[in-house]
């Protein structure tokens, strides 16, 4: 609660900042609108609907790309823990595809996919799934011997023993690299987006911002902006629950 109040008072602050020095110094609105600006806009937006319509597109497109490479991600890792090679194969493709920024591949995605939301998906499932493969293959790697040789005595073997010892147990690093993933997504729908606003194609948040600049209306820009940084937040918000509900308050790490 008490952080959840230091960060509203440095918002508050920042705003009240950003108020005065564009009051004072009579910053052009064309340039830098003042936040009181942006509420209005806010407001114009939220009235007319196309707000909710852009945020729900780029939440539709970063969601469905992260179910794809989580689905990936948690198959990669399945094969890594069952057998040497595949173990091999996971490490060599995150090797050669973790390094390469995903809005790399667009232009690629574009040829093969055409311009439309499934080259969309693919870009954003493939920004995703290495750091989670990584994450999770790291979590099955540090489960205890005498966890996995517990549950084999037990008749677990195959999907049971992953579904019901290496899952739990690896369930810190699976949060940890689904919060990187998602911050990965995230950025990469938006540039994604960006890149289909000049091209005319209709999408989300990043389309708006795109548009927007074109039209020269700034406070649209920045109404854009600070809908990215607030789901952003609202996003850490929801995995910091996640993370008290579940390893801490399991005793699996640290409060």
């Amino acid at each position: 609660m008490r952080g959840g109040l230091n960060k509203l008072v440095v918002v508050l602050v920042l705003v009240t900042l950003w108020e005065g020095y564009v009051r004072v110094a009579g910053v052009s609105p064309l340039l830098v609108p003042a936040p009181s600006r942006v509420l209005m806009g806010f407001g114009e937006y939220i009235r007319s609907g196309s707000l909710l319509r852009y945020t729900v597109q780029t939440l539709k497109m970063v969601l469905g790309g992260m179910a794809i490479g989580t689905l990936v991600a948690f198959a990669l890792t399945a094969l890594a823990t069952a057998s040497r090679w595949g173990r091999d194969l996971l490490l060599t493709l995150t090797s050669i595809m973790n390094p390469l920024p995903a809005i790399a591949l667009l232009p690629v995605a574009l040829l093969w996919l055409g311009i439309g939301p499934r080259s969309l998906l693919f870009v954003i499932a493939n920004s995703v799934v290495w750091a989670l493969a990584l994450n999770m293959h790291t979590g099955f790697e540090t489960v205890p011997v005498t966890w996995k040789r517990a549950g084999q005595n037990l008749g677990l073997e195959g999907w049971g023993l992953i579904r019901h010892v290496y899952l739990p147990a690896a369930l810190p690093y699976i949060l940890t690299g689904l919060k990187i993933a998602w911050s990965f997504g995230w950025r990469t729908v938006i540039a994604a987006e960006l890149v289909f606003g000049a091209s005319g194609q209709a999408g989300g948040l990043g389309w708006m911002i795109n548009v927007e600049r074109y039209n020269l209306n700034t406070t649209g820009v920045f109404c854009g902006l600070v809908t990215i940084i607030v789901l952003g937040l609202l996003a850490e918000a929801l995995f910091d629950a996640l993370e008290e509900r579940t390893i801490r308050r399991w005793g699996m790490s640290a409060a």
